[in-house]
């Protein structure tokens, strides 16, 4: 006997079927966030120096609180680019891991045999929200996707799923 003929079901167990982290879209990248802050300061700055040479220096003021709410605003926005969703199937278990901006983790295992995928959908807008349902309890997913995103990512995510339902293959003959 040699260790072709070793039987181990382990790696077919782990084996994962779909596997996806989900994150939330930012158009504007560093450089960009730092140019438009420079635009937005300069031109605050500029119209700032014009009240204040016109007298009226409290709008100075109110330009220089402007520039930095928009800089407070985008910060934010970047910060709560660090959430993430891990969606992992398997041919036993569906692990849904969410991770918040604050660095919480709540983490989730269903059993794919009682989990199916459902969704709400607009007319007009097409998919909203998607849950993974199971003994009666729902779970939204991908949240922060966009209604085309969702499409695709709920096509391959039922596909995952009924390849799980009909559980592992095992193909001695490789």
């Amino acid at each position: 006997m040699d260790e072709r003929n070793e039987f181990d079901p382990q790696p077919i167990a782990d084996t994962p079927l779909f596997c996806a982290r989900l994150t939330p879209h930012r158009s504007l990248s560093r450089s960009g966030f730092i140019a438009l802050m420079a635009f937005v300061t300069m031109v605050s700055f500029a119209a700032g120096v014009m009240f204040l040479m016109m007298g009226a220096w409290p709008v100075f003021a109110f330009f220089a609180l402007n520039a930095l709410i928009v800089y407070w605003a985008f910060k934010v926005n970047f910060r709560r680019a660090a959430a993430t969703e891990d969606i992992l199937v398997t041919p036993y278990e569906v692990r849904v891991r969410r991770v918040s901006h604050r660095g919480h983790v709540v983490e989730w295992t269903l059993n794919p045999l009682w989990v199916r995928l459902e969704q709400k959908a607009h007319a007009e807008f097409g998919i909203e929200k998607l849950y993974l349902v199971s003994r009666g309890r729902r779970l939204s997913i991908g949240s922060f996707l966009g209604p085309e995103e969702k499409a695709s990512f709920s096509i391959a995510l039922r596909e995952a799923l009924q390849a799980a339902k009909r559980g592992p293959t095992y193909n001695p003959v490789t």
